[in-house]
Formats: structure tokens, sequence, C-alpha cells
């Protein structure tokens, strides 16, 4: 476990990974397991500026996954390219485990209006989940 709240009180900052597919690198070789770090708000900021997702909104979630993978396999940096070349399944998986991990789920919360106070519902999109990425 790594990271810390306080003195005393610890969190989980790393989770481990099995892809369903696994990443072929150019040797040939697969690699299945990895380990991936909770995102940062940087995560999500810093790739809206990359002129990729200004051409592609979906590529942001290329970019926010080659940040937060901390290992796949054998492979210890991983890049926009690493990401680039998961089969389809496994990048829907990292998607969803992403979006698992840092507590993001579609859900609906109560909101009262401050100038008539009329009560209604909203539903909150995961961040990391684009509507062009699937």
């Amino acid at each position: 476990m790594k990271g810390s709240i306080g003195c005393s009180q610890m969190f989980q900052t790393e989770h481990k990974f099995t892809l369903p597919m696994g990443y072929v690198d150019e040797d040939g070789l697969l690699h299945r397991t990895g380990t991936m770090r909770l995102a940062r708000a940087a995560d999500e900021i810093l790739p809206l500026a990359d002129l990729r997702v200004e051409k592609n909104p979906a590529y942001l979630l290329v970019l926010l996954l080659s940040r937060v993978i901390v290992n796949l396999g054998q492979v210890r940096q991983i890049t926009p390219k690493t990401v680039e070349d998961l089969f389809s399944e496994d990048l829907a998986y990292l998607q969803a485990f992403f979006n698992e991990i840092n507590g993001v789920n579609r859900r609906r919360a109560a909101h009262r209006c401050p100038k008539c106070s009329h009560e209604h519902t909203m539903d909150s999109a995961p961040l990391g989940e684009l509507s062009a990425t699937p």
C-alpha cells in the first residue's frame, strides 16, 4: 500500500489489474498484469491542452491511461504509443478499471434550485469516460 492520510491512516493509491487479452510488445512478448495508480487532478487536466485531444477528444483516454498506468508486465515506461497498441477489449477494461478505482461512478445526485427551491436530480458522468469512447 502506498500513500497516506495524516500520520496514522493509510489508503491504497496503486491497484493491480490483469488485462483480458494482454499487451503484445515489439518483441512479441505478452504482458497481462499491471499496476494503475489513482489519478491526480493534473492527470485529467494537462492532457486537455494536447493538440491530439483537440483534434480527437477520444484521445484523452489514451493520454490519461498512459499517465496513470505504472507498469504493464515487464514494461516500466507506459507511453501513449503503448496504450494505442492495446486491443480494444483491454482499452475498455482499463477505462472501467480507472473509473472503479477512482470512485467514479455514474450516479444521480439531488439538487435544490437556490432561486425557486425546486428539487431535481442530475446525472453525474464519470471522469475519464468520454462520450466518443464506448
